[in-house]
């Protein structure tokens, strides 16, 4: 196995269902001055500290002085990480319930 189960959050591990990644904290973490996205992201370059690991929270102000304006420039997230979180563990808990 190469190791990319467990950052996926997929596959059999010996950890709990409950563990899904969340990639905004993973980047905050591993990459917290954000050198791997500037460099890898050239959109994102130019953006404020505070709003690197989450672009998307940038007012439509900073968006256009940092000329990332999300959602023609970077896109907009696919999904909300907590919703789909909640409706992935949800099945997990209803049949450890049932156990």
């Amino acid at each position: 196995m190469g190791r990319w189960q467990p950052p996926a959050s997929v596959g059999t591990a010996a950890v709990p269902y409950f563990r899904i990644f969340n990639p905004v904290t993973q980047s905050k973490r591993f990459d917290p001055d954000g050198l791997f996205i500037r460099r890898y992201i050239p959109e994102l370059k130019h953006i404020p500290d505070e709003f690197l690991h989450e672009p998307w929270e940038m007012a439509p102000l900073i968006q256009a002085s940092s000329s990332c304006i999300i959602g023609e420039d970077y896109p907009k997230p696919l999904i909300d990480h907590q919703v789909q979180r909640r409706l992935a563990i949800e099945p997990y808990e209803t049949a450890k319930n049932m156990a």
